[in-house]
């Protein structure tokens, strides 16, 4: 044990020199690609295998204001929220609170309305984890997120609010057959889980991830008003009615990011989200081997054999950089990803304060930079 201490004692120059080599890269990096694409800032984060950190911003948080980004800017981290909840049902799980083989009729059968979800008596806890349970998912129906943005800023958010909108529709496919993302089916989950457990979701995984890993600047994104919040920017056509700037004078989003919950329900920064991915995919963010479950994925298509989904975290089981494991995430004027290279060690996160060009695929902007990324930061050689 001494010598591995003293190993570590010897290289521990080495990595900060490394680490600091790669934000000088990173940043010139950022920089090149905002004047490429032209969005208003960015930051972006790295933990490198010995647990070191690193990270860098470009640009402006509010442009009208001219306030610079600085690693320190929060973001909605959108979709990246739902690696938290599959942590949580695994733990949960480890616990026999709740196991994914439960029917979800087992915890949500009381429900005035559950009988009327699609699949509602055959698909399980673990379907909805995966998306193969074959609902619908609200966030893609016409109309649908326009009318929660409308009529939810003001007021307390429901989940039903959203899941209504799948009643009575006819499922995608039989549960576990196929694969169809859907929010609504973490919408469910959340359900389950406060169910299942007697305790808020946001409580429980204040308690087990946000303070034990001093995730500080990780917080439930459940107002329009967030702390430190980056202002972002949309397209002046989007589909919501928003204007291009999502946020008003006083600093308040102008719809309700409440609504998003358990489909992703955070703000936070790219180094708090690469703290978080290195910890969970490298098994320091709970006690016990619990990676088994975790990433225990099924195929989203046919013909992409290696992608998978698991218990909220997308798998790519062929890269050029061996196994990878993360999400994205995008709502209105915010767009975030995370990826784990598990070869290597190394996690990468980053977040753009717009989705401009995203969401309509009209810019390949977020693969690019993963790419990119990948490239400049598993190529950088420890100690240069």
């Amino acid at each position: 044990m001494r010598g591995l201490l003293a190993l570590v004692f010897l290289l521990a120059p080495s990595f900060a020199a490394a680490g600091s080599e790669i934000e000088r890269r990173l940043e010139a990096l950022l920089t090149e690609f905002r004047a490429t694409y032209g969005f208003p800032g960015a930051t972006a984060a790295f933990v490198l295998p010995n647990g070191s950190v690193g990270g860098t911003a470009v640009g402006l948080a509010d442009v009208e204001a001219a306030r610079p980004m600085t690693p320190d800017s929060r973001m909605l981290a959108a979709s990246i929220g739902k690696t938290f909840v599959g942590a949580l049902v695994v733990d949960l799980e480890r616990e026999h609170t709740l196991s994914r083989g439960d029917l979800v009729e087992e915890h949500l059968g009381g429900e005035p309305w559950f009988s009327r979800l699609p699949n509602a008596t055959t698909m399980t806890v673990g379907h909805l984890l995966n998306h193969t349970s074959g609902l619908p998912d609200h966030v893609h129906m016409d109309g649908v997120v326009a009318e929660l943005f409308e009529r939810r800023r003001d007021v307390g958010f429901q989940p039903i609010d959203a899941i209504s909108h799948v009643l009575d529709q006819p499922p995608l496919f039989e549960a576990g057959s196929a694969w169809a993302y859907s929010d609504t089916g973490y919408l469910l989950i959340g359900l389950v889980i406060e169910a299942a457990s007697g305790e808020a979701f946001y409580s429980l995984v204040e308690e087990r991830f946000l303070s034990p890993l001093a995730l500080n600047a990780t917080a439930p994104s459940a107002s329009p008003k967030l702390a430190g919040l980056a202002t972002g920017y949309t397209t002046d056509d989007n589909p919501f009615g928003l204007s291009t700037r999502t946020m008003d004078s006083e600093g308040a989003l102008l719809w309700n990011p409440a609504v998003e919950w358990t489909g992703g329900g955070f703000a936070s920064t790219s180094r708090d989200l690469a703290r978080w991915g290195h910890a969970l995919f490298t098994g320091g963010a709970l006690e016990g081997r619990y990676l088994p479950p975790l990433l225990e994925g099924v195929p989203v298509h046919p013909d992409a054999p290696g992608v998978l989904f698991a218990s909220g975290v997308a798998i790519y089981e062929e890269t050029e950089f061996g196994r990878v494991y993360g999400l994205g995430g995008w709502v209105p004027g915010y767009v975030s990803s995370l990826r784990h290279y598990a070869d290597s060690g190394v996690t990468i996160a980053f977040q753009i304060n717009t989705d401009v060009g995203v969401v309509d695929d009209s810019t390949d902007l977020a693969p690019a930079l993963e790419a990119a990324f990948a490239d400049l930061i598993l190529k950088t050689p420890v100690g240069n």
